[in-house]
C-alpha cells in the first residue's frame, strides 16, 4: 500500500493509514542518526509484543512518521486481546508493557490497552 505524500507542514493527512512494518520502515528509517536509530527500535518492540500471541494491532505516531529530521523516540500505541495480562510475561516482553521501563530500556513511548475492555490500561 502506498501511504500519501507529507502536507506542507510535514505530516501525513489526518487519518489512519494502514501499512506493513517493511512499509512503515521504508518510508521513515531512513535519514539523520536519531531516526535510524528509532527505527533500529521499531521492529523489536513490536516482536516481544508479537511474543505474547495477544498483540491485535500496533498504531505508530508521533514525530517518528512525520518529515521531522530527528524524532526524539517511537510512539506506539498497541491493542492486545482482550485476555492479556502484562503481569505474564517476563524480562524484555514486560518491560514493553511498562511505559516508563519502555521508555529507558527500549527506546519507544508505548502505550496499550486490551481490546474490549472499554478502558486502556496505560502503564
Amino acid at each position: 500500500m502506498q501511504m500519501l505524500p507529507f502536507n506542507p507542514q510535514g505530516d501525513l493527512p489526518s487519518g489512519v493509514h494502514q501499512a506493513t512494518l517493511t512499509e512503515v520502515i521504508e518510508r521513515f528509517g531512513h535519514g539523520a542518526p536519531a531516526r535510524v536509530v528509532a527505527t533500529e527500535r521499531l521492529p523489536r518492540v513490536i516482536a516481544l509484543a508479537q511474543g505474547t500471541g495477544k498483540l491485535e494491532r500496533v498504531f505508530i505516531w508521533g514525530s517518528y512518521v512525520t518529515a521531522k529530521p530527528d524524532p526524539g523516540d517511537v510512539d506506539l500505541f498497541l491493542v492486545m486481546a482482550p485476555d492479556f495480562e502484562s503481569h505474564n510475561y517476563p524480562g524484555e516482553t514486560r518491560m514493553v508493557f511498562d511505559s516508563a521501563t519502555a521508555e529507558h530500556m527500549l527506546g519507544a513511548t508505548v502505550f496499550w490497552m486490551a481490546s474490549g475492555t472499554g478502558s486502556p490500561t496505560i502503564c
